[in-house]
Order: structure tokens, then sequence, then C-alpha cells
């Protein structure tokens, strides 16, 4: 299972570290994923979920 919202599909962005000297080295941005107990086709179901995606209201979360 990627680590990548199950919504979107919003995944991770490659970029570089620059330090004062401006020596550049790989990093990583990872998305804000939550774990959520969402409704999936009526039945409660864990997944992972961007905040970004929540906040919009695109999950109906379980009660």
């Amino acid at each position: 299972m990627a680590f990548a919202c199950d919504i979107c599909g919003k995944r991770h962005q490659s970029g570089h570290n620059v330090s004062h000297a401006n020596n550049k080295t790989k990093r990583v941005f990872n998305p804000n994923l939550q774990r959520v107990r969402a409704l999936i086709n009526g039945a409660p179901k864990h997944i992972r979920v961007c905040t970004r995606c929540l906040r919009t209201g695109l999950v109906k979360k379980a009660v």
C-alpha cells in the first residue's frame, strides 16, 4: 500500500534541501495523511486521506 491519499491520490513529491552554502541534497515532501473511519459504499472502513480532502468535505465520516 503506497503512502498516498485514497481519495485524490496525492503522493510524495521530491525536492532539495538547500543550505546557506547553496548545497542541495535530495528530500521528500510527504502529504499530511490521516487515518479516518469513513463510509465507503455504505459500510465503515478505515482509509488514508489527506487533510485537504477532509477539509473540503470529500469524505463522509462514519459515526
